[in-house]
């Protein structure tokens, strides 16, 4: 899936280094609640590699959900440096913000945020009608399991499967990263299964770099790489010599 348009930002052309495709020096974000200081990330550095597969380990308010938005391009650091390929995400201007998460980025959150009027086949066009290489919106679907419930509302459909139609949505422009925010976190153990599932397959099928957030330490088994955050900091990374499957796993 080599990517798009090598111009797409004005800033930065230093290579961010042999096989990564994001990296992230030194990376802060404090938010000011009126005199008081919140630092949600500490002096991060982080790679993700083609074809990973990574969990984010860490308690509520320990700062993954923000690591993700920096990454996404939804949010800034107060401080660091996140790029891109050969590309500085933080001297992007709005726009090209807009356009690198178009093009090249996948969200997935805890609520689905699915059109309510729209079957999943036309919650997954739309996406496609946007994007500039996109994958037929059937083919998505059919990589979550999804294709024989193309025609039916997300009223008839189970959250498990508003889910797996969310990921199909987000897969369907061929992102670089997909970005997985508590994915599994308003599912329950059967249906949660099923989506990390179509996580794992997409990730393994078309090689894009996968993220998922979550509090759930079991998850970490799926992972190519564990990645543990408190209070803002790496405090550890684990490579697991196998992944596990979702079969394999429980909690």
């Amino acid at each position: 899936m080599a990517r798009r348009d090598p111009d797409l930002f004005v800033a930065g052309t230093q290579n961010p280094g042999p096989d990564a495709v994001f990296r992230l020096r030194k990376v802060c974000k404090v938010y000011q609640m009126g005199e008081t200081e919140i630092h949600a990330l500490r002096d991060v550095d982080l790679e993700l590699h083609p074809g990973e597969l990574v969990v984010l380990l860490g308690a509520s308010g320990s700062g993954k959900s923000t690591l993700l938005n920096i990454i996404g391009g939804l949010d800034r650091p107060t401080s660091g440096e996140v790029r891109y390929r050969d590309h500085e995400l933080t001297a992007a201007g709005p726009d090209e913000l807009t356009r690198y998460r178009r093009e090249h980025v996948g969200f997935v959150f805890q609520f689905y945020n699915l059109i309510p009027s729209l079957t999943a086949y036309e919650n997954v066009a739309l996406v496609t009608e946007i994007a500039e290489a996109p994958m037929d919106p059937d083919g998505a679907l059919a990589l979550v399991d999804m294709g024989e419930r193309r025609n039916h509302f997300p009223s008839q459909l189970s959250g498990g499967e508003q889910q797996r139609v969310a990921i199909a949505r987000a897969v369907a422009k061929r992102p670089d990263v997909l970005l997985c925010d508590e994915p599994t976190g308003a599912l329950d153990y059967a249906t949660g299964k099923l989506v990390l599932a179509a996580l794992e397959h997409i990730n393994r099928e078309l090689g894009t770099i996968t993220v998922v957030i979550t509090h759930n330490a079991a998850i970490g088994a799926l992972a190519d790489r564990v990645i543990r955050i408190s209070s803002g900091h790496i405090i550890d990374i684990k490579r697991n010599a196998k992944r596990a499957s979702p079969e394999e796993i429980s909690w």
